[in-house]
């Protein structure tokens, strides 16, 4: 049901309910009215006998009094009934009259016409029709008697009058509340239906994105307050999605922006982190070839300078001196140009270390379904480090973690930082879920190409690399496991003493 309806029937069942109220109240006047005009005639009639018998008490002036009352009930329809009474020893006589019915007054109306001696009027029904009943009282200045004029009147003519009253109050109010309905269906369109269509119609297009679109609606009333809020929130929500627009566009940028970072800071983790396995790789070889080689060169000179070789003989040894030499020195061009840069330190702390390098590692650990935990709490001291070596370090033991839980179900990695205030130092762990490590391997991991992988690719710097980065910061490596249990790998940094510059 739409308010519209709503309103026109609560309208004018109002209305009705008033009109009906105001009809009853208006029918009980005019019921009034009729009812004191036909009790003034009474009244007047009977005023008319009472002073008649006061001043003809006598058996003629009665008799002639009976026979007019006789005459006038029979000529005025109207009147049912005209009787005088006096008291005589207490009790009731009855003196002269007239009626077209029988009627015997009720005790207790004439006790109280005695005591108050006021007119008493009744409303009765008869067999001739609803009437009107007058006790009239009065007393005697001759001998101060008391004797009462009844007189009963129809109140047919009241009724039929108050009938058609009734009956035209009806038709005329069913007509005034159709006129009454008609008017407030044309004015709910001019005043409300109009202004709600456009109303609903600037709401639904704001709903559909047009945010622009304002009520066009100028009104002193309820509707036009309604507008003009609805406008300004309107203008109020427009700003907001300017605003979050803007930030929301400010925010792309800087996920581009620090998207990039993270790219090139990856890159450059890469390239540090390859630079430092070749450089351990050609450090092994050098390590490895350095001794024949120097063998070989001096073994070559040994026969030199013993001479009395034939010319191509010596020849052939001054070449092997040669290309030994050469040998040596490519090594050493090959170890220049893998050596990784000098490192860079720098004040950071624990945050920004792990903060750079776990979205690294992330979609790392997210293909391998493992699920990452970090705790690190707040205020721990800064460190003085190279972050990109760190974050080569972290990197290589994340791996190590995640190659371990790889053909485990729920394999979980836990970084952890916390403070080791005796030593002042930093410890970062990473620990896993993983088979952990036999005992008789865990003497032999820190060896350069060590590796419990089968794969024909080059493994097992990883940890030798850690272990280098940590000797740079004066740190230490601890790794601690339990077969079946896990394993967990802990740096240790110093922490940065700032006094000291």
């Amino acid at each position: 049901m739409t308010i519209r309806t709503r309103l026109m029937l609560v309208t004018v069942l109002a209305i009705a309910m008033t009109m009906a109220v105001w009809g009853w109240v208006q029918l009980q006047v005019f019921d009034n009215l009729l009812t004191e005009q036909q009790a003034q005639r009474l009244g007047e009639l009977a005023d008319t006998v009472s002073t008649y018998y006061e001043y003809f008490p006598t058996r003629r002036g009665l008799s002639a009094l009976d026979a007019t009352l006789k005459d006038h009930v029979q000529t005025d329809p109207r009147l049912a009934r005209i009787d005088l009474l006096t008291i005589e020893k207490s009790a009731v006589e009855f003196v002269a009259g007239a009626g077209r019915i029988a009627y015997d007054w009720p005790e207790n109306t004439i006790a109280a016409a005695i005591e108050t001696m006021k007119p008493q009027y009744l409303s009765i029904n008869t067999e001739g029709g609803p009437a009107l009943a007058l006790l009239y009282p009065d007393v005697s200045e001759k001998d101060r008697s008391i004797h009462f004029v009844g007189m009963i009147s129809f109140s047919q003519t009241r009724t039929e009058i108050l009938g058609r009253a009734w009956v035209l109050l009806l038709y005329s109010s069913i007509g005034l509340l159709s006129v009454i309905f008609i008017v407030l269906l044309v004015s709910y369109d001019r005043l409300i239906g109009r202004s709600l269509r456009t109303i609903i119609k600037t709401i639904d297009e704001f709903q559909e994105g047009n945010y622009r679109h304002r009520i066009d609606l100028k009104r002193p009333d309820e509707l036009g307050h309604l507008a003009t809020h609805f406008n300004d929130m309107a203008t109020e929500i427009e700003q907001v999605l300017a605003r979050n627009r803007e930030l929301t566009q400010h925010l792309e940028n800087r996920v581009q922006e620090e998207t990039i970072k993270v790219v090139e800071l990856q890159n450059q983790v890469n390239q540090l982190q390859r630079l430092t396995a070749m450089g351990h790789l050609t450090a092994t070889l050098a390590h490895d070839l350095g001794t024949p080689l120097h063998s070989i060169a001096g073994l070559a000179r040994l026969l030199l300078e013993r001479g009395g070789w034939p010319p191509d003989v010596s020849r052939k040894l001054e070449l092997i001196v040669q290309q030994t030499q050469r040998l040596h020195a490519v090594i050493q061009n090959i170890r220049r140009v893998t050596r990784p840069p000098e490192p860079h330190f720098e004040a950071t702390t624990v945050e920004e270390l792990l903060n750079e390098t776990l979205p690294l590692v992330e979609p790392l650990i997210q293909k391998a379904n493992i699920a990452l935990k970090v705790e690190a709490p707040e205020g721990l001291p800064p460190l003085h480090v190279d972050r990109y070596r760190i974050q080569t370090a972290l990197m290589n033991l994340i791996q190590n973690a995640t190659e371990a839980l790889t053909a485990r179900e729920n394999g979980a990695i836990t970084v952890i930082a916390s403070l080791d205030a005796p030593n002042r130092r930093i410890a970062i762990s990473i620990g896993d879920n993983g088979p952990g490590i036999p005992p008789e391997l865990l003497a032999r991991i820190y060896e350069p190409f060590f590796s419990t992988h089968v794969e024909e690719r080059l493994r097992g710097l990883g940890l030798a690399i850690v272990q280098d980065i940590m000797k740079i910061h004066s740190g230490a490596l601890e790794i601690s496991s339990s077969p079946g249990v896990g394993t967990t790998a802990s740096l240790y940094l110093p922490v940065y003493d700032q006094t000291a510059g």
